[in-house]
């Protein structure tokens, strides 16, 4: 198939819900992508944080050449070895507790939301989340989302969602009524900017959720599996969620979502209360193992630190060079950077020059390298952002 019957058939037969960039991709390997006329690219934004562990990971995809042709599928009213494995190996690097699961992120923050609802009893229902929030594209969870933009056209959204300033404690207490049954944040918020809460802020929110029983959830699905340098990133605030969701990266390049329950309420849902047919099959979990295999073999916790730290200081020294750089804000490999303009254009010449990065709120450009990144690809990475910067600031 040449290009263009690519985009012609795009243009015919797919929904028009995407804004798509008129590259078409047919290799990875590692934080190499390969373009149909054999032009590589350095991926600093590989699917939005799907692939931590970079395109194609040896570890990630011998485990599904070897499940593949055993078996694809069984539904979860039966057992199978890699369910029983996964669910051991998250509990092991989170908390206490439980699994299930699901197929996507949005899918992991509805059994969150039902979760709720299910502790709430029906006599408490409403469940807090921060403005420019990110949470998912299905109804409850745009609903729960702090953007207007994600849920325009929907009307009427689901009730029961309040939303409140991020980092503002004061006004997370005003909102806190008799009704609320939780409180749901993303640690770093993705979407919303890499806004990163404070661990005061966290800590007196789980105080709060403590004494009132409201529950906390942490939507990990953008900071989970390695991203801030820790294995979730509830670690950095010295305290401990009631519920978990997790997605995107936990499959390696796979669709798979979870929802982590601490132990002392998993026997809230029932059998029959919720499911999800495909979640959590062989082929998925066993590439999930994969993916955990991968971050502890290669120390990239540490990696992501590391480089991480590294390439902050890259951005810093482009900062005092070009004065559109207003701030630099991240935790491990989860990076932003804020500019006085629009970063579209950036981001356009950087894909011109091999660099694959993202703009999120407009105005702040989103940077998340593989957690096995090195210092020549964060060099090289540095020098195509410099030359951005400067035919978008000429223009």
């Amino acid at each position: 198939m040449k290009k263009q019957d690519v985009f012609d058939n795009y243009d015919k037969y797919i929904l028009g819900t995407y804004t798509r960039v008129p590259y078409i991709f047919i290799k990875g390997k590692g934080s190499i992508l390969t373009d149909i006329d054999g032009k590589t690219y350095l991926d600093f934004f590989p699917g939005w944080g799907v692939n931590n562990v970079g395109h194609c990971h040896p570890k990630v995809m011998s485990g599904v050449r070897d499940q593949i042709g055993k078996l694809m599928f069984v539904a979860n009213n039966l057992h199978h070895l890699h369910q029983a494995k996964l669910s051991k190996e998250i509990i092991s690097h989170a908390f206490p507790g439980k699994v299930f699961f699901c197929n996507s992120g949005a899918e992991a923050t509805e059994g969150a939301i039902k979760f709720a609802h299910a502790y709430g009893k029906g006599d408490r229902f409403e469940i807090i989340t921060m403005l420019n929030s990110f949470h998912g594209r299905t109804m409850g969870a745009i609903s729960a989302t702090g953007q207007t933009k994600y849920q325009e056209g929907f009307a009427p959204l689901v009730p029961g969602f309040k939303h409140v300033p991020f980092n503002d404690l004061d006004a997370l207490k005003k909102t806190i009524t008799d009704k609320t049954i939780a409180i749901m944040l993303e640690p770093v918020q993705g979407e919303g900017g890499i806004n990163i809460a404070s661990k005061e802020y966290i800590q007196a929110i789980r105080k709060i959720c403590d004494e009132k029983d409201i529950l906390l959830i942490f939507d990990e699905v953008q900071t989970g599996m390695g991203r801030t340098g820790e294995m979730f990133a509830f670690k950095h605030y010295g305290v401990t969620p009631d519920l978990m969701t997790l997605a995107k990266s936990l499959g390696g390049g796979l669709p798979i979502g979870a929802l982590v329950v601490k132990d002392k309420l998993t026997g809230v849902l029932k059998p029959g209360m919720h499911a999800s047919t495909f979640g959590g099959g062989p082929v998925i979990c066993k590439a999930s193992l994969g993916v955990f295999k991968a971050i502890k073999s290669e120390n990239m916790l540490k990696n992501a630190k590391v480089m991480g730290a590294y390439l902050v200081e890259k951005l810093l020294e482009l900062k005092q060079k070009f004065n559109c750089i207003l701030e630099i804000r991240g935790l491990g490999l989860m990076i932003g950077v804020e500019l006085s303009l629009e970063g579209k254009t950036l981001v356009e010449e950087c894909m011109k020059n091999g660099l694959i990065i993202n703009c999120t709120q407009g105005k702040v450009l989103r940077i998340m390298p593989a957690l096995n990144v090195n210092k020549k690809q964060i060099d090289k990475a540095i020098r195509i952002l410099d030359k951005a910067f400067e035919a978008t600031i000429s223009k």
